[in-house]
């Protein structure tokens, strides 16, 4: 295999790695936010409406599916 075609495999997989980790955290980040926006009293519907979902995906969000 040449060097360049194992350089470009590696680079790969690095950039799939860093999306998953990245994915992960920002997928962290909106549960949270909408769990505290549901603590702070916003129903599923609220919150569903600041960001175009519907309610039933915000509570399956919420509970971490």
């Amino acid at each position: 295999m040449a060097d360049a075609e194992q350089k470009a495999r590696w680079a790969v997989r690095e950039a799939q790695e860093q999306f998953e980790r990245e994915q992960s955290a920002a997928h962290k980040t909106r549960r949270e936010a909408f769990a505290a926006a549901q603590k702070a009293g916003l129903s599923l519907r609220d919150i569903g409406e600041e960001v175009g979902l519907h309610r039933s995906r915000i509570a399956q969000i919420i509970a971490g599916k």
